[in-house]
């Protein structure tokens, strides 16, 4: 026959909330504003040359594009938005 234990877990109310305002507000920070193409790449799982090739020049994506000199950026909710609808399209 084999024993059988009793397991007893107590939680610290407290504790606990604090531990989840702290994960919220972190991922309420996380969030991103802008975007460039390596943050773009890592997110839709896209290398570079593809994203340049097929998505970051279809006009929905290069709406939402930001330059200053050479650097450019995407404002990443709207383009993320964009990206979902040229892909739905495939």
């Amino acid at each position: 026959m084999i024993p059988t234990g009793e397991i007893t877990i107590t939680l610290n109310e407290q504790e606990l909330r604090d531990h989840i305002d702290r994960e919220l507000s972190k991922q309420i920070h996380q969030q991103l504003i802008l975007a460039d193409v390596n943050k773009l790449a890592e997110v839709t799982c896209m290398s570079i040359r593809y994203l340049e090739d097929e998505i970051l020049h279809d006009p929905r994506v290069r709406l939402h594009e930001v330059r200053k000199n050479r650097k450019r950026w995407w404002i990443a909710e709207p383009t993320f938005k964009a990206i979902v609808d040229i892909v739905s399209e495939w």
